[in-house]
């Protein structure tokens, strides 16, 4: 079983979190911000992974802090949770409607860093979320994950659809791209022989 536990304190925030990547898609989250919760919760579903995340931040100054540090600890789970990565799929993708709306997420744990992010959102708040922060919790996450993520909403009208349908994209192509290839177990997924 691959799992992680991640403990991040700054000035700004105080976040807990656990994983497990062959889970059943249980969870437990608390970032103060409902919405992302509900995000994080979908991405435990979708993924079938296990995830505990507790984040306590400065939200009185902003929502910044928590949303980027809630999307460090996950980059910092599942690289602490695939170790050498020997033996995954590395890369993903997931191509999914919801309703009206259509989204596409692919993303490779090959160990480089990049985000090119287009939700197409026009609203400053979905519930509770900052919306423009989406982009950054992915930041985070990549930067800390060692991948790089491609998401992009092709159309939609429903704000809500459409970060919705990002995140369970995002669940499904990490599904896949932590997925063990059992002829490959003992192989680096790159053909430079280092990641």
């Amino acid at each position: 079983m691959r799992r992680a536990t991640v403990r991040r304190d700054t000035k700004e925030t105080q976040i807990s979190g656990s994983l497990k990547i062959e889970g059943r898609g249980r969870y437990e989250i608390s970032t103060g911000i409902r919405f992302l919760d509900h995000m994080l919760e979908l991405f435990a579903g979708h993924g079938g992974f296990d995830l505990t995340v507790h984040a306590k931040g400065d939200l009185d100054i902003d929502q910044h802090h928590t949303v980027e540090d809630v999307g460090i600890v996950l980059g910092q789970l599942f690289a602490q949770a695939l170790g050498d990565r020997k033996g995954i799929n590395r890369a993903g993708y997931f191509v999914l409607p919801m309703d009206e709306t259509l989204a596409v997420v692919a993303l490779d744990l090959g160990g480089r860093p990049a985000l090119v992010y287009d939700d197409r959102i026009k609203v400053r708040l979905l519930g509770d979320l900052q919306t423009e922060l989406v982009a950054d919790f992915f930041g985070g996450f990549v930067n800390h994950a060692g991948a790089n993520l491609h998401a992009k909403i092709l159309y939609g009208r429903s704000s809500h659809h459409k970060i919705e349908a990002v995140f369970k994209c995002f669940a499904r192509a990490m599904k896949y791209a932590c997925s063990k290839d059992a002829r490959l177990k003992d192989q680096l997924p790159s053909t430079k022989g280092l990641l």
